[in-house]
């Protein structure tokens, strides 16, 4: 299924990939170094995992996927149960790192031990943990400082979300993001440091620091994050007055019956999907009974393909009011399938020559097609249609051997093996 997919990425976007990539240099790239290379094909395996913590009705999947960066410089954390503190505590967070993973696998491995020794044994909510989880990042970073190889480039974004009977809090720094799924709609959703926000433009202007770009110094897209200690180095200034800071922002929601999920990723999910659309897809593959550790196969891929260049890291936490599996929305699911393996069927057999999988897509995406995903539409069934156009290659292939005693098809018909000469 990996294979299917990178083969259909290839196929729809070849082009389009040198055009993001130039567009991403000029807006997008975070790393002083500037932006990572690409892959020639991006790396499609995931390893997804989950959990379910029953004592507290919380179940978590999470996944993450290098794409087509050369490298793999996101991690996360999720403790379903913390130690030390009162029961039905948990704690997630997705980092992401740039100029290298140092500072995210750092924060991922690091992060919640700082917040367990900010809270101690008796949180005070909500005041206190607000004021905790803010000493957490800034103790993490200044033990990060202390080991980091100096002048050494590099820092990482996060997001965290930390659970308690009565509350969630989330605390972010950068651009990876959180939203929350209450009743059907997006109820909350974090907001990126960046260098132009008022806030930030003021913090890095009184910090004598430049914007070019729309980044700071013409380097940095963010202007929070783990690391980057070459702008954290103006005297006279605390922490969290430096051109970057990793002092969190930090919001406490009283937890409510009708909560649903908290989605935590990068900014490589965000960068193709937006956070209602994401949470109208993940709301409808739950209709579908997939656990949240399977459901992300099917988001990462479509957010690959739907054109993000980025590495992606996701974390799902269901809460009680998560939706529920709907028999109506398993059976439409099928009959969508099934209709798309039908007419996948019918554009291969309606020309003398087969149409490559390229024409077969973008033919479908033509034409008014019900039921498809929320949020996703026919990217979400990318992998569905390259199966049925990989099938129908096989079986047209096995036909004409049978036909022809043993020998090759010709010039004009498709094998799966000639699929891999497309790309």
């Amino acid at each position: 299924m990996e294979a299917l997919a990178r083969l259909l990425e290839r196929l729809l976007w070849p082009s389009r990939k040198e055009e993001e990539a130039e567009e991403e240099e000029e807006e997008e790239g975070r790393s002083p170094d500037g932006p990572q290379s690409l892959l020639d094909a991006p790396r499609c395996a995931q390893r997804p995992h989950g959990g379910v913590a029953a004592s507290c009705a919380l179940s978590f999947g999470a996944s993450s996927v290098q794409g087509w960066r050369a490298h793999m410089e996101d991690a996360h954390c999720a403790w379903l149960a913390l130690p030390g503190v009162p029961p039905g505590w948990s704690f997630f967070a997705v980092l992401d790192g740039h100029g290298g993973a140092r500072a995210a696998l750092f924060g991922a491995r690091h992060l919640p031990g700082h917040v367990l020794d900010a809270l101690g044994p008796a949180p005070h909510e909500p005041e206190g943990v607000c004021k905790a989880l803010r000493h957490a990042f800034l103790s993490a970073d200044a033990r990060l400082h202390a080991l980091w190889p100096r002048g050494e480039p590099g820092g990482s974004t996060a997001v965290a979300l930390l659970i308690s009977p009565c509350f969630l809090y989330l605390a972010h720094c950068g651009d990876s993001r959180a939203v929350l799924s209450r009743a059907g709609a997006v109820a909350f959703s974090t907001e990126d440091h960046r260098p132009l926000h008022p806030r930030e433009r003021e913090r890095i202007h009184d910090a004598g620091g430049t914007i070019l770009r729309r980044r700071l110094k013409g380097s940095l897209a963010v202007s929070r994050a783990l690391g980057d200690f070459a702008y954290k180095e103006v005297p006279g200034r605390p922490p969290e007055l430096q051109l970057v800071s990793a002092e969190p922002e930090v919001t406490a929601l009283a937890r409510q019956a009708e909560d649903e999920f908290m989605l935590l990723a990068s900014d490589g999910v965000w960068d193709a999907m937006s956070g209602t659309a994401l949470a109208g897809l993940v709301a409808s593959r739950l209709c579908l009974g997939l656990a949240p550790e399977l459901l992300f196969a099917q988001l990462l891929d479509t957010c690959l393909c739907k054109g993000s260049l980025d590495n992606m890291t996701c974390i799902l936490v269901c809460f009680p009011g998560a939706p529920r599996p709907c028999e109506e929305a398993i059976r439409k699911k099928l009959a969508l399938d099934a209709a798309l393996g039908h007419r996948v069927a019918e554009l291969c057999t309606s020309t003398q020559e087969p149409p490559s999988l390229n024409t077969v897509f973008r033919t479908l995406a033509s034409e008014n097609i019900p039921d498809l995903p929320p949020g996703g539409g026919l990217y979400c069934k990318a992998t569905v249609i390259a199966e049925a156009y990989s099938e129908f290659c096989q079986a047209s292939a096995e036909r004409w051997v049978k036909g022809h005693n043993g020998a090759g098809p010709p010039a004009g018909t498709l094998s799966s093996s000639a699929l891999d000469l497309e790309a």
